[in-house]
């Protein structure tokens, strides 16, 4: 049975977290319908992660992996992901493990009907800090880009990957992947998941990374946004 589905698992220092994603991972494929398999992008990691996924993957026939050579950043990774992805589908998922595989199902309940099926976290779990922060990072970006988006941070989602492929990448570009393809002209519904807390391994963000630099990333994507280039041909003679 072919794959349909490649899972995104960006790594960088999660070696506390990779055997509960092998784990979580093994449980998930043997209860979906769809066949699916996980594609690490180690991001440079400089702990023992890469270590763990080799191991992973030698064992594994439905864990891949692509390794960086020094780390370039989550918006690299994903892109890496999608740019070797070889399925019909391409999902994404953090390896922290605060959203759940076994949510990638109810996305794929109606990714037949769109481009893109995205998760967002009513009920977060998270420390206050961090809520806050993503809080004021959201407000921002729907006051500049407006884009009707609940959670575009949501590490759960599900495209189709021609769509995924035929986006505009740029660093930061994951904070915008729903709005991104809203700009190419896709379809995109979303849907509740659930969240859990951080079990182990440390957050990657801080003030910093996810109100200031969001900021910077919704000029540069406005700025896009009104040099977009459309067009659609009424005729040709291209064989």
């Amino acid at each position: 049975m072919a794959y349909k589905m490649s899972i995104i698992v960006p790594v960088f220092n999660e070696e506390e977290n990779l055997d509960r994603i092998e784990q979580t991972f093994k449980e998930y494929f043997a209860h979906s319908k769809t066949k699916s398999k996980v594609l690490f992008v180690d991001d440079g990691s400089t702990d023992g992660s890469f270590k763990k996924i080799e191991k992973i993957c030698k064992v594994n026939p439905d864990f891949e992996y692509i390794k960086f050579k020094q780390n370039y950043g989550l918006s690299s990774a994903i892109k890496a992901g999608i740019d070797h992805c070889n399925t019909e589908l391409v999902g994404y998922i953090d390896a922290d493990l605060q959203t759940t595989p076994f949510d990638f199902d109810l996305l794929l309940q109606d990714i037949d009907q769109y481009d893109a099926v995205i998760g967002y976290r009513a009920k977060r779990k998270d420390t206050f800090n961090k809520k806050i922060q993503s809080l004021i990072a959201n407000r921002i970006r729907r006051a500049l880009i407006n884009d009707g988006v609940i959670d575009t941070g949501c590490p759960l989602k599900v495209i189709r990957t021609d769509m995924a492929q035929k986006i505009p990448f740029f660093d930061g570009m994951h904070r915008f992947i729903p709005a991104l393809i809203l700009l190419e002209g896709g379809k995109i519904k979303q849907k509740e998941v659930r969240h859990y807390q951080r079990l182990a391994g440390k957050s990657k963000f801080n003030l910093f990374n996810r109100s200031i630099k969001p900021l910077q990333d919704a000029f540069a994507y406005r700025w896009m946004r009104s040099r977009y280039i459309r067009y659609e041909i009424e005729k040709n003679t291209i064989n």
